[in-house]
């Protein structure tokens, strides 16, 4: 069974922090080939938290992790991720190579760069300015969730976190369908 047959559907979850589990039955093939895929849905905070989904076989093992974030009034996708154990808003941004930090998000995460880690130069829709290197060791939505994930930390010129390539590289895939943004793990 294909994990596109398990995940076909845009799930919806009603409240904060309802969970929701049904089972998905495949085509009716050969008995011995007869398998139910279980689907847990989570929602962990209210709004700009995705809905998360992953399907198992019979035996419990994993198929995929999958985050499903909804595009809002502004156009754009955003994502709240546990950031080595902060909660932090970042805007999806496909055209960021690095994930990037705000400084203010950097300070909350216990991120601190020293000045002269300050000497990468990034170009920004605002102009150039100055980076730190660091490495995070886990950014988690929902269950999809990617460890030691290099980043640069902006003093100036961000006024908001970007999920970058270096995190949505490293997803087994990510698609766009309609107002819905796809993460698979």
């Amino acid at each position: 069974m294909k994990v596109t047959d398990i995940i076909a559907a845009t799930i919806l979850v009603l409240g904060a922090g309802a969970a929701i589990e049904f089972v998905v039955m495949p085509a009716i093939e050969k008995d011995r080939e007869r398998q139910a895929a279980s689907v847990a849905v989570e929602r962990a905070e209210p709004m700009a938290t995705p809905v998360a989904a992953v399907a198992s076989d019979r035996t419990g093992a994993a198929i995929t992790k999958a985050a499903i974030l909804r595009k809002e009034n502004d156009g754009h996708f955003w994502a709240t991720a546990n950031a080595d154990g902060t909660s932090v808003k970042f805007m999806v941004d496909t055209g960021a190579s690095t994930v990037a930090l705000t400084y203010k998000d950097a300070q909350r995460m216990g991120v601190t760069p020293s000045p002269e880690d300050f000497r990468w130069r990034i170009r920004t829709a605002g102009g150039e300015v100055k980076g730190a290197s660091v490495l995070i060791e886990s950014i988690k939505i929902g269950m999809v969730e990617v460890e030691n994930v290099e980043a640069m930390v902006l003093r100036d010129g961000l006024s908001q976190s970007l999920l970058g390539m270096t995190f949505l590289g490293e997803l087994q895939s990510y698609e766009f369908r309609q107002s819905n943004l796809i993460l698979r793990q």
